[in-house]
C-alpha cells in the first residue's frame, strides 16, 4: 500500500504543539500500524511529512483511544473543496478570531458542525 503524504513547511509544523508518529499512533488508537496507515488513506485522519521520516499525526487529533469526534467528517469536506494535507492542516490550526480559536480548538470543544459548515462555503 503507498500512503502519499504531504511535506509540510515550518511555519504550518509550528502551528501544532505536539506530534505523532504513525507507531505511537497506533499504540494509542490500539491498532495496528497497518490500519493506522488505513485511517490516513481513508482521510479519517491527517498525517504529513515534517523533514525526513514518515507520516505524522497531530496528538489534538487523538482523544482517548478514539479519533477525535467531528474530525473525519471535517477532514472529508476539506479534501472536497480542494485543500491537499498540508493546506487542511493549516487551516484547521489558523486562529479564527469568529470562531474564536481555530477550527481544531472548535471541533475539540463540540462545534464540529460550524466548523463543516465553514469548510463546505471553502468549496465555493
Amino acid at each position: 500500500m503507498t500512503l502519499s503524504v504531504a511535506q509540510i513547511d515550518r511555519e504550518t509544523d509550528q502551528l501544532v504543539s505536539e506530534w505523532l508518529t504513525l507507531p505511537e499512533v497506533a499504540a494509542r488508537l490500539d491498532l495496528t500500524i497497518g490500519r493506522a496507515k488505513q485511517l490516513l488513506k481513508d482521510h479519517k485522519l491527517l498525517g504529513v511529512r515534517r523533514g525526513s521520516g514518515g507520516p505524522q499525526v497531530p496528538a489534538v487529533f487523538l482523544d482517548g483511544k478514539e479519533v477525535m469526534k467531528g474530525l473525519p467528517g471535517t477532514l472529508t469536506v476539506l479534501q472536497d473543496a480542494g485543500y491537499d494535507e498540508a493546506e487542511a492542516l493549516r487551516w484547521l490550526f489558523t486562529p479564527d478570531d469568529s470562531l474564536p480559536g481555530s477550527p481544531v480548538d472548535a471541533i475539540r470543544a463540540g462545534r464540529h458542525t460550524e466548523v463543516k459548515r465553514r469548510a463546505q462555503a471553502l468549496g465555493f
